[in-house]
């Protein structure tokens, strides 16, 4: 029956986990250890069992988090162009599967999932548990070793962070899928006042090819420098096929019967705010290319 309970909780606390750390295997391991601590404890007298549980993995990812920062993982900033994109969440057009859509549950874009790696563990931890999933400040404080006062400025500052640095999309899918065509039509047609057009005058580009490339990051800023490089969008337009990243428009890259790139689009007011563009082989095996056959 334990284990019962639990699984009902599986996916809420994978889409805590996934929030916290950017990475689908790490939430992964982040669910399991949780369910060694809940096999290994008296639950007989826990009332809320889902805010237990949601705790214990918070404490878990936290502890994930300040690993990742002593071993010098250096989050994105302006002072460093290093780029690590979060794993995404790639669905076909008709939309995520129930597994997918569990984790997709708060609607946060894979934007949103890089402007949270720029927050210390302590604001990610308690910006995502209270903000995302409505953990009372009371229930945070004990896993930061703060008060509930301090714990909540933690929150406020990771708030104000992610609503100056996260552009907050266009809620209209079709929209969406508007800009990015337009996007890839101005590509083809080497049109750079198009492109100009449909990109926010402060686009960011964002790209991440793994530790295995000779060039494994690019970030640029502005409409015109990144219409100026659209060139690899020329070459790619022929294989690309639309796709829900992390349930926005966005776009996969299939060649040779592979997954070649993953494209994340951030749509503001009917412009492109934000490109992010995963092209790590090591983490793009797992996504199946049929499932975007045209």
């Amino acid at each position: 029956m334990s284990e019962d309970l639990f699984e009902r909780h599986r996916p809420h606390l994978r889409a805590v986990a996934y929030r916290m750390l950017g990475s689908l295997a790490d939430a992964d391991d982040v669910v399991q250890e949780t369910w060694l601590r809940y096999r290994r404890a008296d639950t007989s007298d826990v009332e809320n069992l889902a805010g237990w549980l949601t705790t214990v993995a918070g404490r878990v990812c936290l502890n994930l988090l300040r690993s990742r920062a002593t071993r010098g993982e250096v989050p994105l900033d302006e002072a460093d162009p290093a780029v690590h994109l979060p794993d995404p969440v790639v669905s076909p057009p008709s939309g995520p599967d129930p597994e997918q859509q569990a984790l997709l549950a708060d609607s946060v874009g894979l934007a949103m999932q890089v402007v949270l790696d720029t927050l210390t563990p302590a604001e990610r931890l308690a910006f995502v548990l209270h903000d995302l999933f409505a953990v009372p400040f009371d229930d945070i404080a004990p896993l930061v070793e703060r008060t509930p006062a301090a714990t909540r400025q933690l929150a406020s500052r990771g708030r104000r962070r992610v609503q100056e640095t996260a552009p907050a999309p266009d809620a209209d899918l079709a929209r969406q899928r508007a800009a990015v065509d337009a996007f890839y039509a101005a590509a083809r047609d080497g049109d750079f006042d198009a492109l100009v057009t449909v990109l926010d005058p402060e686009v960011v580009l964002r790209a991440d090819g793994g530790a295995s490339r000779t060039r494994p990051t690019v970030l640029l800023r502005g409409a015109r420098t990144v219409a100026g490089q659209a060139s690899m969008a020329l070459q790619l337009a022929r294989y690309v096929r639309p796709a829900l990243v992390n349930g926005a428009a966005g776009a996969v890259v299939v060649i040779g019967g592979r997954v070649f790139a993953v494209m994340a689009f951030t749509v503001t007011d009917g412009r492109i705010a934000a490109i992010d563009v995963l092209y790590d082989p090591d983490r793009l095996g797992g996504i199946d290319p049929a499932a975007f056959d045209a």
